[in-house]
């Protein structure tokens, strides 16, 4: 049987379009960054649509409290423009927080899910950034198993754990987002439960499809016990999140009036004061839209 640090280093090399791997190069040559992480449903499809979505991992200290850091890009690769919405933040905080040794919640259960590795610095930076995923899989799963029922699928008990995760952060879900999650990622998600008990030491009894962990009950209260502090400052943190994402978004001007010409059809100038103070524009752009819409509506009738 492979370990988990052998599953996570196979999965973690899935093959990625080229402009994918292009874009990442892109930007960690401008950051100096030790490694950049690709993610989301644009990994699953291959799609070079909408918006890709990466983490770029920084050497040293993290530089800011509330992380992380949060900026658009548009980048143009033969011919086509390519959009990006891109988390920054230090290795080392990334690896912390794939442990669960900070109250963060949104690293470990974003990264038990399928990412690509698809730029690193060296050899180091490569091993470095495994290591924490295969840390965030064994913060989930230990999770999971302490939520979870008696005895069940590992289905069963990933449900439980995104179930949890999501009701703790300050998201807007569909009921029943664990469920595509585990649908869309299902080879994945497939084995990989087992492994990553092993590989802290968390006994488990394997029927068939049932799973039956072995743990002590003093040590499942600690985990609980755990999951109870992180769970009360999740929707907090994600607040200040929001609120720091607001004033700090690099680019969000560009974003918004691609996201409005996307959905809308109504295309957004992007003036200098508009790019300046996205907040202060926004009210005056949806009087715009919404002009727009009504010609439209009324040359429809």
């Amino acid at each position: 049987m492979p370990s988990l640090v052998d599953r996570i280093t196979e999965q973690s090399a899935a093959a990625v379009h080229p402009a994918v791997s292009g874009f990442a190069a892109e930007l960690a040559q401008e950051a100096g960054a030790l490694a950049v992480l690709f993610y989301g449903s644009n990994l699953r499809t291959g799609s070079l649509e909408g918006v890709l979505d990466y983490y770029v991992l920084l050497p040293g200290e993290q530089r800011e409290k509330i992380w992380p850091r949060v900026s658009y890009r548009e980048w143009d690769h033969d011919g086509v423009t390519l959009r990006a919405k891109i988390a920054t933040m230090a290795m080392a905080t990334f690896d912390e927080a794939a442990r669960g040794e900070l109250l963060d919640t949104t690293i470990w259960a974003r990264f038990v899910q399928p990412s690509a590795l698809v730029w690193s610095s060296d050899e180091a930076a490569c091993g470095q950034v495994l290591e924490a995923i295969a840390q965030a899989a064994q913060t989930a799963a230990r999770l999971a198993v302490a939520l979870g029922q008696a005895s069940g699928s590992a289905e069963d008990y990933w449900r439980a754990l995104f179930r949890a995760t999501y009701q703790a952060e300050f998201r807007v879900e569909q009921p029943g987002r664990e469920d595509s999650i585990l649908a869309v990622n299902a080879a994945h998600f497939d084995g990989l439960l087992p492994l990553a008990l092993a590989a802290q030491g968390i006994a488990f009894a394997q029927d068939w499809s049932a799973i039956t962990p072995q743990m002590a009950e003093i040590e499942r209260r600690r985990i609980l016990a755990w999951w109870k502090r992180r769970r009360r400052m999740g929707k907090t943190l994600n607040i200040l999140r929001l609120i720091k994402a607001s004033t700090t978004f690099d680019g969000a001007a560009r974003y918004a009036a691609w996201k409005i010409e996307r959905h809308t059809g109504v295309p957004v100038e992007l003036t200098p004061w508009r790019e300046r103070h996205p907040l202060l524009a926004a009210p005056g752009v949806l009087w715009q839209v919404w002009r727009a819409q009504k010609r439209t509506q009324g040359r429809a009738r």
